[in-house]
């Protein structure tokens, strides 16, 4: 059982420094530096996704700490009719409680509140298949190697 998370969904321009900073840390410290992935997660093109007007970025904390994000993309970004949750990502302190399907849950929520009625479209890694299908995620590709990664194609009817 997950200990008390706070969640907070705010756009780019309302995140503080910290919050700022502690987003990119922990995104750094699974996916390039945990995954052994390297690739610049702050180049341009990724940039303008995080600093779009209508983004949207899911942090989780525990006490003071982030330990769990993802953001969420307006159509149009990543996908022409699909809102896109992606950089889904738990603190390897805080994993095995259960924390990972909570913020998919909120992730799914916040898409309803603020994009309703639009399906979602997520591009998974190919290992976690079963964790996106038990929310709701339907493949719908074949796999595909993406920063060298196997990832799948799921979407999500509204």
């Amino acid at each position: 059982m997950t200990k008390y998370i706070t969640w907070q969904t705010k756009h780019f321009v309302a995140l503080s420094l910290n919050q700022l900073y502690e987003m990119l840390k922990l995104r750094v410290d699974v996916f390039v530096v945990e995954q052994n992935c390297h690739y610049p997660d702050l180049d341009s093109d990724r940039a303008l996704l995080d600093r779009h007007p209508q983004t949207l970025h899911l942090l989780g904390y525990q006490g003071e700490q982030l330990v769990a994000y993802l953001r969420i993309l307006p159509k149009g970004q990543s996908y022409a009719d699909y809102v896109s949750i992606g950089r889904v990502v738990t603190s390897p302190k805080v994993r095995g409680d259960g924390l990972g399907h909570e913020l998919m849950a909120k992730g799914v929520t916040v898409c309803q509140q603020y994009f309703p009625k639009q399906n979602i479209k997520i591009s998974a890694q190919q290992h976690l298949k079963y964790f996106y299908q038990q929310h709701g995620f339907s493949q719908v590709s074949a796999m595909y190697l993406e920063d060298d990664i196997p990832h799948i194609a799921m979407t999500r009817k509204s």
